[in-house]
């Protein structure tokens, strides 16, 4: 059975990056659900937040909110109530800590985390550039990759490489198989910019068999049976000698953790 589509609006008066990037790493927590975001930027006026609630009030979801204008921020959870629709403060609780801790208060310019400077064009590059090369597209750009994450498919390299690239980093990922040879683009690069991911074949099993499932396609796939997944990861293993590269094992990791231990290896 097809499973509903559920939608997660984005409030914000800037330009909403940062709720997106929030909720973009907690969707890629629950892989079979079926979840679509809209995006409201730049809201300003009391008619556009409330419209915006209406609509979102109108699907199974909740809204995920940075608002700095106090009149905007009180206004949103009035018609959170009036709409019975829940609302998630992405920002608040961390400007009440930096007030209660620092005894300070904040400046209220939209779009503070959004100044047009270097390093916020350096990330909207690292994230085009992610999103052109995932998974294995653009072979020609690899070389510019800062980063290229390698392993068998469902090894989360997409929601990592995303993850990764809202970081500032340029992230080529690659899912290699037993039946095709690795890029000579990828075996000329030099070992420290390359991070392969292996897994636990069973849980590997079960991560496939679900994806079979949320696909409507038979289970009988050779794509999810031990001996085909054993398999790839025994030649993935060889290609990792090959390449010298560090290899995370992310059976019993969060994305999160994941990324921390590549960002602090590079």
């Amino acid at each position: 059975m097809e499973q509903p589509i559920h939608r997660i609006t984005i409030c914000s008066d800037s330009l909403g990056g940062t709720a997106e990037a929030v909720v973009e790493a907690v969707i890629h927590q629950f892989e079979h659900q079926a979840v679509e975001i809209k995006r409201y930027g730049n809201v300003r006026h009391e008619d556009e937040l409330k419209a915006l609630m209406e609509d979102a009030a109108k699907y199974r979801g909740f809204v995920a909110y940075t608002l700095v204008q106090p009149e905007l921020r009180e206004m949103i959870r009035e018609e959170s109530m009036r709409l019975n629709l829940r609302i998630v403060d992405v920002m608040g609780p961390m400007l009440e800590a930096f007030i209660d801790t620092f005894n300070d208060a904040p400046s209220q310019r939209l779009g503070m985390l959004h100044q047009l400077n270097d390093r916020y064009f350096d990330r909207m590059e690292a994230i085009e550039f992610t999103v052109e090369c995932d998974s294995g597209r653009n072979l020609k750009s690899l070389p510019q990759a800062d980063l290229v994450l390698v392993g068998i498919s469902r090894t989360s390299k997409t929601p990592l490489a995303m993850l990764l690239a809202h970081r500032g980093k340029k992230v080529f990922n690659y899912a290699p198989v037993p039946e095709i040879a690795p890029p000579p683009e990828l075996l000329a690069l030099r070992p420290e910019r390359i991070i392969g991911l292996t897994m636990s074949a069973e849980v590997m099993l079960g991560i496939r068999t679900e994806r079979l499932k949320a696909l409507g396609l038979p289970l009988g796939s050779q794509y999810a049976t031990l001996a085909r997944i054993q398999e790839e990861l025994t030649y993935t293993e060889a290609l990792f000698k090959q390449l010298q590269c560090p290899v995370i094992d992310i059976t019993e990791k969060a994305i999160e953790e994941t990324a921390g231990i590549i960002m602090g290896h590079i």
